[in-house]
């Protein structure tokens, strides 16, 4: 899955840090960096709690 928006741009809307939403997802802060810059494809299921938590259809935040 790819980001269907910018996540960085998401996860700021939600006045989130790389850290915090790392924290809050139980990931690394690496991993959230390297899905912002598209270098990590996150799992179905990671990207589903991604979306839960940035307040968004998984849809909207990912494509296939």
């Amino acid at each position: 899955m790819t980001p269907a928006l910018p996540l960085k741009t998401l996860r700021l809307e939600r006045n989130l840090t790389q850290a915090e939403l790392a924290r809050r997802l139980g990931i690394s802060s690496r991993t959230v960096r390297a899905m912002e810059t598209g270098t990590y494809s996150p799992s179905v299921t990671l990207a589903c709690r991604v979306a839960r938590e940035l307040g968004r259809p998984v849809e909207a935040v990912f494509h296939a």
